[in-house]
């Protein structure tokens, strides 16, 4: 889900809510929030695509600085929409953020040449229960803007997406 803020601005600057829960609730996001993360990249680098189990992590990504290609996949085995993956550009001009609910991979390449990207999650994050699928999946057919991107050893290192794999999320409808 896309999440276009009501922005104030003047001369002066801008204003505006990153989250509040009243709003969310309306919208049907019921989450609570335990961990907020920032990363800095340079152009280029892509992180992802992650997720935990079994402690998965619901997460609200915003840009605060420069520009990344952000993508949620559904993991849930049984899901109607399992494998599909939805992309979306969110950038500091936009000042749009993205929801992902628990049960999704994640991940972004950066487009600018530097992006601040700051994401509230709904669990702890847990090394043990790190899990990832390479960025390049051809099951998945990911369209990232970046050819060759920059990875981290751990991220160029995960697998194809197993369908089979109990390291997946179960739907429930």
């Amino acid at each position: 889900m896309i999440i276009a803020p009501k922005v104030f601005g003047d001369s002066r600057g801008f204003f505006l809510e990153l989250y509040n829960e009243r709003e969310f609730q309306r919208a049907g996001i019921a989450a609570r929030f335990v961990q907020d993360n920032h990363s800095r990249s340079a152009k280029g680098v892509l992180r992802g695509l992650h997720y935990q189990l079994p402690h998965s992590q619901g997460k609200l990504i915003r840009v605060l600085r420069g520009a990344v290609f952000d993508v949620a996949v559904d993991i849930r085995v049984g899901s109607p929409t399992f494998c599909k993956w939805v992309g979306v550009t969110l950038d500091d001009a936009s000042k749009r953020s993205l929801w992902i609910p628990p049960g999704f991979a994640h991940g972004f390449c950066v487009l600018s040449d530097e992006a601040d990207v700051l994401y509230k999650a709904t669990d702890f994050y847990s090394p043990n229960d790190e899990k990832g699928i390479i960025w390049n999946d051809l099951t998945l057919g990911i369209a990232w803007p970046v050819e060759r991107p920059t990875l981290s050893a751990k991220d160029s290192a995960f697998q194809k997406l197993d369908a089979s794999s109990p390291d997946l999320p179960r739907y429930k409808s």
